[in-house]
């Protein structure tokens, strides 16, 4: 017997029929948000415990310092392009 009453070969019916359902692409990707996931909340419960060091920093500054220059040019051209985008959608449906 298994995991509560389930044998493994159960187990091993089940992982199949999940894997025709989904394909192996999607689980893949799943279970790399998954892990992106888990692997945040642990860093965020580590800097928590550590008395918030930086708790005067905002999160976009935390950010801002993580990403290289040109990322932070093309960010700031991303957000006011997308500004410029809403308006003129404001505009055009006026």
């Amino acid at each position: 017997m298994g995991i509560g009453g389930i044998s493994v070969g159960s187990l091993l019916v089940i992982l199949l029929i999940v894997l025709l359902l989904f394909g192996t692409k999607k689980l893949r990707n799943v279970g790399t948000d998954l892990g992106g996931a888990i692997k945040g909340f642990r860093s965020a419960m580590k800097d928590g415990e550590q008395g918030g060091a930086k708790g005067d920093e905002t999160e976009a500054e935390a950010e801002a310092e993580d990403k290289e220059p040109a990322q932070l040019q093309e960010t700031a051209e991303g957000e006011s392009g997308k500004k410029e985008q809403a308006q003129k959608a404001r505009e055009h449906s006026s």
